[in-house]
């Protein structure tokens, strides 16, 4: 069901970001690039200076200052210090001023929806450094739907997996702390941005990038979920209920919860 429910954003948030056939390409170019191993920050950094780059032409007419309107608007998503290269693994050690500094990397820098959220958790704490599974991670997301507030709640859960209370701490403060600190830092820039074509290209492109990322750790996430044909099942009832009747997505998640504690009941009884 949560894969129902990433799906479901998914497919609403593109009606917003994919304006044009050419950022269309862009997002299927991306979700490419993230599917051969290249790192999630360096794709969506490439695509918020390709789609300014290829618009250029058209703002003739324009007046910009394209060096310091893209250069205000990469401050809010260029990528932190370390390996942007693809296909190239370090191993992190795991600890809680580890953990710390992983969130607020990902605080720092994740742009778009929430659920974009999900690709950054897979890269590295399932792929690169294994400190959880997949079925973790899908379980994380769906705490992260129930519980009150943001899908960045699925931060707290999975630092309270792998540290205790301590943990959950670390995930939570790392996860929410670069926001305060950029919305307070970029405020008086927020009217200039909007003004400049730039800033404005830059976040088209990194925006389809995202959904692109989202897409492609929906897919990853969809081999572990869809287990057997119950799983199948449950997943297009909740695409009808969401689309056609819009149902909250945390009746979903809880509605499934029960599904699943029943069939393993069933498995359980003798016969």
């Amino acid at each position: 069901m949560v894969i129902a429910i990433v799906l479901q954003a998914l497919w609403g948030l593109g009606h917003t970001a994919v304006k044009t056939k050419f950022l269309a390409a862009v997002g299927l170019a991306a979700a490419a690039l993230n599917m051969l191993g290249v790192n999630e920050l360096l794709v969506l950094l490439a695509a918020g200076v390709l789609v300014p780059l290829i618009r250029w032409p058209s703002w003739k007419h324009v007046k910009p200052k394209p060096p310091a309107a893209l250069c205000a608007a990469g401050t809010l998503t260029a990528p932190a210090p370390g390996n942007l290269a693809a296909g190239v693994t370090l191993a992190v050690t795991f600890g809680l001023w580890a953990l710390f500094l992983f969130f607020l990397k990902v605080g720092s820098v994740l742009f778009g929806s929430g659920y974009v959220l999900l690709a950054f958790l897979r890269a590295d704490l399932v792929t690169r450094w294994g400190w959880i599974t997949e079925a973790q991670l899908l379980d994380a997301t769906a705490i992260g739907q129930v519980t009150p507030g943001p899908v960045f709640t699925t931060a707290t859960f999975i630092g309270y997996l792998l540290a205790g209370p301590a943990g959950a701490l670390v995930g939570t403060l790392g996860t929410f702390l670069p926001a305060f600190v950029f919305v307070g830092m970029s405020g008086p820039l927020g009217p200039r941005l909007r003004k400049a074509p730039v800033a404005g290209a830059f976040r088209d492109g990194v925006n389809v990038a995202s959904l692109a990322l989202m897409a492609v750790v929906t897919v990853q996430l969809g081999r572990v979920g869809f287990v057997n044909l119950l799983a199948l099942v449950l997943a297009a009832a909740s695409g009808v209920l969401l689309l056609l009747f819009r149902v909250n997505s945390a009746w979903l998640v809880l509605a499934g919860s029960l599904i699943g504690l029943l069939v393993h009941a069933a498995h359980m009884t003798p016969p």
